[in-house]
């Protein structure tokens, strides 16, 4: 089968973001597939990402990407730029590629179905639309787009448009297909395909070394935290509940953040001005590097903005977690709150409450009993339900299927 994989945000294990096409590209590649991934270059390595187009090979992968700068750093408007610029772009590269069987396009952005959608009209092949995050909805509630505002309007009329015309849509939880479901979406042709585990990169075992003693970890309880920094993640949470924490006399208990967004700046700043040495923050960190990271944590945060539509989500922090045996802090009353507590592989706590998340920091760093406990009850539901492999095959099989019913058409 040939796939015409499109992700405007493409990464592999050399950078800080995340990886799902990546690691779903490469296993089909492995099956004997052919993947032509469209992409733009703002995360592909140097030079390629400074080209106005390239083509590379990764893993057997043939990569096609479209220059287009983007950063967490960016202004909802500069954002809006490079997703429409990558529209014109990836539709060349998409209509240039060799005629796949199947075209595969994620969010987000929203706007990058749409040269899934052009390819597949002009190529009359199938179009498979995943849903990453519930687009306009989420942009709407983080104040990006105004309700009822034109660009909202226009937005959610791709988005049903995406879903209409759809060989299959994947949603990443249950929460993401019940937005699917409510744009009158066929419930037939969607399906759950979370975020998954990496277990041949994650996996418990002894503290990194090196990583304790450069950032004086050693005898402490560290609680990390990795991944974006911007308005959806509520940082400033847990920089206060690191506040708490020392005013406790917790001086054994070390907050690690570990990432890169718009918030950060106002993190560090919130650290220096209350001298906040049991907060460290450490930077992006690539993901090859993570599970060394990880593992030199007792805790792991999973953590989000007090925004409805934010508890839709599958955080690939939670999976990276689970994978590595560590006790889960969830602050989200959605899926991942049964997910995690129900399953005893951590804590649940309110979002954007310092004092509830201290309190519960407290409580893991007394009890290393519970912390061993929840760890392997981590691991056992990371290896049960969230295993990449088998995810990987059953992405495979929607694909398959869609293409099927093309030749049977």
């Amino acid at each position: 089968m040939r796939i015409l994989y499109i992700h405007q945000f493409f990464a592999t294990r050399e950078s800080s973001h995340p990886t799902r096409s990546y690691e779903f590209a490469r296993r089909m590649v492995a099956d004997g597939h052919e993947v032509v991934m469209v992409t733009g270059g703002s995360r592909l390595p140097a030079p390629y990402g400074e080209r106005l187009f390239a083509r590379l090979d990764i893993d057997g992968i043939d990569v096609r990407s479209v220059k287009g700068a983007y950063s967490n750093h960016m202004g909802y408007g500069r954002r809006m730029l490079a997703f429409l610029l990558f529209v014109f772009g990836g539709t060349w590269l998409a209509l240039r590629a060799p005629r796949p069987d199947v075209v595969f396009a994620t969010s987000t952005p929203l706007t990058a179905g749409i040269p899934g959608l052009v390819a597949s009209k002009l190529r009359r092949v199938p179009l498979v639309f995943e849903v990453r995050d519930p687009w306009p909805e989420a942009a709407i509630q983080m104040g990006a787009l105004k309700r009822g505002g034109l660009i909202a309007r226009v937005a959610k009329r791709l988005e049903r448009r995406l879903y209409r015309d759809s060989a299959a849509v994947v949603g990443l939880s249950p929460g993401m297909v019940d937005c699917i479901l409510a744009e009158g979406t066929d419930p037939a042709k969607i399906h759950m395909i979370p975020n998954c585990s990496d277990l041949d990169l994650f996996h418990p075992g002894p503290k990194d070394p090196g990583l304790e003693e450069r950032y004086d970890l050693a005898g402490r309880f560290v609680v990390g935290y990795t991944g974006a920094i911007g308005p959806a993640n509520a940082v400033g949470t847990i920089a206060r509940a690191a506040l708490l924490l020392r005013d406790r006399e917790r001086r054994d208990i070390v907050v690690l953040v570990a990432g890169d967004g718009k918030r950060l700046p106002a993190v560090i700043a919130y650290k220096e001005r209350h001298t906040l040495d049991g907060l460290r923050i450490i930077g992006s960190v690539p993901k090859k590097d993570m599970p060394a990271l990880l593992r030199t944590c007792d805790v792991v945060l999973s953590h989000l903005a007090k925004v409805p539509i934010l508890y839709t989500g599958s955080p690939n922090k939670l999976f990276d977690g689970l994978a590595t045996g560590k006790p889960i802090i969830v602050n989200s009353p959605g899926w991942t709150r049964p997910l995690v507590v129900d399953n005893g592989a951590g804590l649940y706590v309110p979002p954007e409450d310092p004092h509830d998340l201290a309190d519960a920091i407290e409580k893991l760093a007394d009890d290393p009993e519970a912390c061993v406990r929840m760890g392997r009850a981590a691991r056992a539901l990371a290896e049960r339900d969230f295993d990449r492999d088998v995810l990987a095959r059953r992405l495979t099989a929607v694909l398959e299927d869609a293409a099927k019913k093309r030749g049977e058409a």
